[in-house]
């Protein structure tokens, strides 16, 4: 009689492959095609930002927050430049308010294009994702128009922003929102009863409100368990308590609701670009008139060729850049993936002591195990769609 030792079978799902969304590298034991467990390597994309940013001026830190998510960038700077903001105790005007809130909410979308388009791809809908990416094109010009990036913007400054809206910029943006509606209702025509995708998402990866917090989940993650949880209603920010918007949550807890929440995030985005864009036109359009002192930021109507002190005030801007005092602060914002934190040490130099980053995809990531324990090998790929992970913000 001969005996056979049964093992399973472990695979390595990545780095190489196609629907690991970067540089994720998965230990998986299968039991046929069962996962029995997933084991999440990361690090592979591993480059000392926060070390170099605390090596670094505030005004040459920024460009990293770019980089770190970088689907959607302006939201991560934006975080880093409120955190410094409470630091310095800055006010904003009103006008760079709106204008903020205007491009964050255009980060948004461009996430969860991205997010959905891909993900749709990955389970095996090329059509969603050829559309998606031709909005999302449309876009990146809105970006490159203002900032002259089509990503990595550099477009948040503490204390404003680095460049103004032109009326023409603003028409073509609220054009492109009322065309934009159309076509998310052309995506949910062609998903939401395709049998293929309900079958392929709904029940898969089902997350527990009780689940959701012992695993620190946020953002859609969190909202898709149907906890009504949004930093721009419960810790308003800018002009967010200024604006209506609603938040959508799921009730299953699933991939097919994490969809349905990302899709009408773009609705609530798209409407909430709309108001701005409204409101902005009755404030005055110098948006650097503010009433903190212009040491803080640089001014490009003040003549530096005419007065001495404009001048040393602009080499020591470049250069030395502001003085962060002895103090700390944690600053976080409703990103489009979750909640992303930032925890700043000033020590009264023009270098930071400490920064800290909080990534909302890090706690995602560590549940893969847990989400995906039980399914199918092809439910893995649905799962980390649906968990909408960039590597640039976990490895850091």
């Amino acid at each position: 009689m001969i005996n056979f030792d049964l093992k399973n079978l472990i695979i390595n799902f990545g780095p190489q492959h196609p629907a690991a969304h970067g540089v994720l590298r998965l230990i998986v034991e299968l039991k046929g095609e069962k996962i029995i467990q997933s084991d999440p390597h990361i690090g592979l994309l591993h480059r000392g930002t926060e070390k170099l940013i605390e090596n670094k001026t505030i005004l040459q830190s920024i460009p990293y927050f770019d980089r770190l998510d970088y689907v959607s960038m302006i939201s991560q700077e934006h975080t880093f430049c409120l955190a410094v903001e409470k630091l310095l105790n800055l006010k904003v005007s009103l006008r760079s308010s709106f204008i903020r809130v205007i491009f964050l909410e255009i980060t948004r979308i461009l996430n969860h294009l991205l997010a959905i388009g891909c993900h749709a791809i990955d389970v095996g809908a090329i059509t969603p994702f050829c559309w998606f990416f031709e909005e999302r094109e449309k876009l990146l010009e809105f970006y490159e128009r203002i900032t002259g990036a089509r990503m990595h913007a550099n477009f948040i400054r503490p204390g404003g922003i680095n460049f103004e809206l032109s009326l023409d910029f603003m028409n073509d943006l609220f054009l492109f929102c009322s065309l934009f509606l159309f076509r998310l209702n052309e995506v949910e025509e062609l998903l939401n009863g395709n049998r293929i995708w309900v079958n392929r998402l709904s029940n898969i990866g089902i997350v527990t409100k009780f689940d959701v917090l012992k695993f620190g989940f946020s953002g859609v993650m969190l909202r898709g368990s149907g906890i009504v949880w949004d930093l721009r209603k419960n810790f308003s920010y800018e002009i967010y308590d200024k604006l209506k918007f609603n938040i959508p949550i799921g009730f299953n807890g699933d991939c097919f609701d994490r969809y349905l929440v990302r899709i009408y995030e773009m609705r609530e985005s798209t409407n909430i670009i709309k108001t701005c864009l409204n409101l902005i036109s009755d404030l005055k359009f110098d948006f650097l008139e503010t009433n903190y002192n212009f040491k803080y930021f640089f001014n490009s109507k003040y003549n530096i060729k005419n007065s001495m002190e404009q001048l040393i005030n602009h080499f020591k801007y470049f250069s030395e850049n502001l003085i962060i005092p002895l103090n700390e602060i944690y600053s976080s914002t409703e990103c489009p993936k979750g909640e992303f934190g930032v925890f700043l040490v000033g020590n009264n130099t023009s270098f930071l002591h400490r920064c800290k980053i909080k990534s909302p995809g890090f706690n995602h990531l560590h549940s893969l195990n847990f989400m995906s324990k039980n399914h199918l090998l092809a439910d893995l790929v649905t799962i980390i769609g649906t968990q909408d992970i960039v590597f640039g913000e976990i490895d850091r």
